[in-house]
């Protein structure tokens, strides 16, 4: 009867990731255990692991290893999200020194039964990996020599972490024949690969926009490769000797790509975490949200316009949360404070006059008075005293305590006295004091001597941790939106994905009219998908009228023109996409939408601010607006909040309304003489 019985569904995941990467945090305690939008990173990844029907976990750690199994231990008793119909061993050895060590280890307890989900602690996804699992399984009865099923995800931004790949397949079967790894800091001005990938294949594809989120399907036989392969390091070197010795080793391994709606993405380093933190407050990782009570099954949070997260339990003012800021029980901000872009962790205590952006505080910071940080994470308990400066990706490591007037950038600082050795050398370096419990750490060198995931044909250069800073503008060309009608400032969104629909359906329809403009599509085919995606995600007319002019001035040839000439690149878009705009914007109200979504346009983008007044009068010329619209429009425009734009907008207005009486003294004229 043992034949017949249910194949448990397992799962291996590994806790000791980017040691390096988040330094001095990663000192502190484990990286698997750094809160992420004030919940667990390895929380993260055991509901995704529970979300995929996942039954059986092995949480594989060498480092901190108590740690972890206490926390699994407070998950399981407190009924964790993740704790429901899964079982979770914490298993460990202290030899244990890279990921090809963890996975000898696992084949030397013969703990894997079967095919198996491989996932980093690191990962954040909302992905059900169940489709892939079968696909997996299904591969393998057609290939014995199946290893793995490496899983992707296509990259939407051009913001470099890391994870970004350029792989080569086999468009019949996702067959995987070449593997590169992309530079962080700069793009490639080109990219080598093997003639053998084209001549030994004859429907080959390249992806050059692929994020690699650390997801994986492994056979049984791929723990029993890193046994026979001790060179086999990280997972990298696993790909990388597969396809060189894949007759050798007679082993093959296979892609899956996850669905555009899915979100994965690994958090690696600093600039990671920042994106992903993002990601989820903006919903894009829908339903782990802070809403949704992602870790305890109860709500802690109440949505906000303007995605604010606040706990019920915080006591702040709505004046001093601007945009995408989460909050937690607990936390105080005293008034004349503005905090945008950031995480408060429970129990914090911020000043008065402070300035707060892109920040992530964990649990009891606190900061005093007239502070202003950006672009930094302050560890569990640490103090920045009254009238700093802390910006440009510092990490305050925890129960550090900064002297007051301390300007920082770009400076990593721990609580702790003790010298710092590189693995690579014997090197001992002391630390800089900057008061009594505030020293800096230099992160010179201190690049992953493990990571081999660099080309081979790079010079060596020192490495260094890298930081936070300004995400680049392609993150922020599709904004959230937020209803302006609605004048209660208290007013709470459902929980729901609803929101984000009016931003989904604005980046179909920029990615419908970028295609079609570049490929001079039959505006009536756009037409048609526009359509389609207005009833998928329930448009009114009025917000399809202004999402499709917004799209168009949305798209990348009018955000970047050639030369900055803005006026030459609208009147090409326009000339193409003209019929497209002019089915939607007929009547005077639809008229009005198109004004006022240009209206949102000046504002977003400098090159048509600098010439709104012939872009206005380019599109009455060509009849998409007519004068009673722009005059309506014109009236309805605050004199203060939109003083700029009225001044430019004035001798345009003026000039129509002298034509317009000419007109009409014109036609008193012709009634006279007859």
């Amino acid at each position: 009867m043992a034949q017949f019985e249910k194949e448990i569904v397992q799962a291996v995941l590994i806790a000791d990731n980017n040691v390096w990467n988040f330094k001095p945090l990663s000192d502190e305690g484990s990286t698997a255990l750094l809160p992420l939008v004030n919940v667990r990173m390895l929380d993260y990844a055991l509901i995704a692991l529970n979300r995929s029907g996942v039954e059986e976990v092995f949480v594989y750690a060498s480092l901190y290893l108590q740690n972890i199994r206490d926390h699994i231990k407070a998950g399981i008793a407190t009924y964790a999200s993740w704790s429901f119909k899964m079982t979770v061993h914490v298993i460990g050895g202290e030899g244990c020194r890279c990921f090809g060590d963890a996975m000898r280890d696992l084949d030397a307890k013969a703990l894997i039964r079967g095919n198996f989900i491989l996932l980093g602690a690191d990962t954040v996804t909302n992905a059900d990996l169940r489709p892939v699992l079968e696909q997996h399984k299904r591969q393998a009865k057609f290939d014995k020599g199946t290893a793995a099923t490496l899983v992707f995800k296509e990259c939407s931004n051009n913001v470099r972490t890391g994870n970004e790949l350029l792989i080569a397949v086999d468009r019949r079967n996702d067959r995987l024949h070449y593997h590169q790894r992309l530079r962080m800091h700069q793009k490639e001005p080109r990219y080598q690969i093997p003639l053998d990938v084209f001549l030994g294949n004859s429907c080959v594809a390249l992806h050059h926009n692929l994020l690699d989120p650390q997801i994986a399907i492994g056979s049984p036989s791929m723990l029993s490769l890193f046994s026979d392969n001790f060179d086999f390091q990280t997972r990298d070197d696993f790909v990388r000797g597969l396809l060189i010795n894949e007759e050798l080793l007679d082993s093959r391994i296979y892609v899956a790509l996850l669905p555009a709606a899915q979100y994965a993405h690994k958090v690696n380093n600093w600039p990671a975490y920042q994106l992903v933190s993002r990601d989820i407050i903006n919903r894009w990782a829908y339903p782990l949200v802070p809403d949704m009570g992602v870790y305890k099954l109860q709500q802690q949070y109440v949505f906000h316009k303007d995605n604010i997260y606040k706990s019920p339990g915080a006591h702040v003012s709505k004046v001093a949360l601007q945009q995408n800021v989460v909050i937690q029980a607990g936390s105080r901000v005293d008034s004349g404070s503005v905090i945008s872009d950031s995480v408060i962790g429970a129990n914090c205590r911020i000043g008065k006059n402070c300035r707060l952006s892109n920040v992530f505080l964990m649990a009891d910071v606190t900061v005093k008075d007239n502070c202003r940080l950006e672009h930094s994470v302050v560890g569990a308990g640490a103090t920045i005293n009254e009238d700093c400066d802390v910006s440009a990706g510092c990490v305050l490591g925890a129960n550090s305590v900064l002297p007051a007037q301390t300007k920082l950038s770009k400076t990593l600082v721990t609580s702790t006295p003790n010298t710092q050795r590189s693995e690579e050398d014997a090197l001992a370096m002391e630390l800089e004091s900057i008061g009594p419990h505030a020293y800096i750490v230099s992160d010179l060198t201190t690049g992953d001597p493990e990571d081999s995931d660099g080309e081979d044909f790079l010079p060596q250069q020192p490495l260094s941790i890298p930081k936070m800073g300004d995400l680049l503008a392609p993150l922020d060309e599709i904004s959230y939106c937020t209803d302006l009608s609605d004048d209660d400032e208290d007013a709470s969104r459902a929980v729901t994905p609803l929101p984000d629909d009016t931003n989904i359906f604005l980046g179909e329809v920029i990615d419908s009219l970028t295609r079609g403009f570049r490929e001079k599509s039959n505006p009536d085919f756009l037409i048609l998908e526009i359509n389609s995606s207005r009833y998928a995600y329930n448009m009114s007319l009025k917000e399809v009228n202004f999402n499709v002019v917004k799209a168009v001035f949305g798209m990348q040839s009018i955000l970047d023109p050639v030369n900055n000439n803005v006026l030459v690149a609208i009147n090409a878009a326009f000339k193409q996409l003209g019929p497209v705009v002019s089915n939607y914007i007929k009547s005077e109200d639809a008229m009005l939408d198109c004004l006022k979504a240009l209206e949102d346009v000046y504002e977003e983008n400098p090159l048509v601010r600098e010439k709104i007044s012939q872009i206005v009068h380019y599109l009455y010329d060509k009849d998409f607006v007519s004068e009673d619209a722009i005059q309506a429009w014109f009236e309805q425009l605050d004199e203060e909040e939109h003083a700029h734009l009225r001044q430019s907008l004035a001798k345009l207005v003026a000039w129509l309304n002298q034509s317009s009486e000419e007109e009409d003294d014109d036609d008193d004229d012709e009634e006279e003489e007859d």
